[in-house]
């Protein structure tokens, strides 16, 4: 078992209980952010799929449910949060095809082999240093906030481990798309900007980028998906997602 006790979890559930998760009371939490993220990882059954920094496991574990097959490796720095991704993993009955791994972007486990993943995915710390105040919880801070290893390393390292033609998928602040976007150039193409709109005529806080290791095809914007009613209802396409499972519509559309 995890070294964190019972009075330092929760017990969660996503994708309306197909997915449970223990996860820490204090500190990151998953919402809806990591459901998103694995909504959009076109694997199919056979592909392997990698999670940079994947916490207690919410997208390793989601997408895991969603893609009956394929194969997902979690890779997480925080020791504590290693073993609670693990357990996770056993009580849903994944073991055969979610691995755990212990490691972080400059330190990588050796098991993980470069250019080995058919998908890459992440949902890396959302503030650059320096922004903002660091949350009093150490492990929020952390998650939160960059450290040493900045968003660039961050899609350095993912191109890095997918293979050729193979697909690097991030979900991050809207505000840092040129961020996320500069990394890429010369080294990803078929970008895929997917805005998440907070509602109906809202500015999106929030964007999906998903691109292709060495393809040259152009960059589209998305018509992405509105996430909230005026009431604050979800909408009903954001549930397909969040609570049926359903796969976001960010394929490259036919010529």
């Amino acid at each position: 078992m995890s070294d964190l006790g019972p009075q330092d979890l929760t017990d969660d559930t996503l994708l309306n209980g197909r997915v449970r998760l223990m996860q820490p009371a204090q500190g990151y939490r998953a919402a809806i952010d990591p459901v998103l993220l694995a909504a959009a990882i076109p694997a199919k059954a056979g592909e392997t799929v990698l999670d940079l920094g994947c916490g207690a496991g919410a997208a390793s574990l989601c997408l895991a449910v969603r893609i009956s097959g394929c194969r997902v490796t979690g890779i997480e720095a925080e020791r504590s949060l290693v073993r609670l991704a693990g357990d996770n993993v056993v009580r849903n009955g994944l073991s055969d095809r979610v691995l755990i791994l212990a490691g972080d972007l400059s330190r990588p486990a050796q098991r993980l082999e470069p250019g080995s993943f058919a998908h890459v995915m992440a949902n890396p710390p959302y503030l650059a240093a320096g922004t903002a105040t660091p949350s009093p919880v150490p492990a929020k801070a952390q998650a939160n906030i960059e450290g040493d290893v900045d968003l660039a390393a961050w899609l350095r390292f993912a191109l890095t481990m997918a293979r050729a033609k193979g697909s690097i998928t991030f979900i991050h602040r809207a505000d840092r798309l040129e961020s996320l976007m500069a990394p890429l150039a010369g080294r990803a193409g078929e970008i895929v900007v997917f805005p998440l709109w907070s509602g109906a005529g809202k500015d999106a806080k929030r964007v999906i980028v998903r691109a292709r290791k060495g393809v040259a095809s152009p960059t589209r914007i998305a018509s992405g998906l509105i996430l909230h009613e005026a009431d604050g209802r979800f909408t009903e396409a954001a549930q397909s997602v969040l609570r049926s499972g359903a796969a976001l519509p960010i394929g490259i559309p036919p010529a």
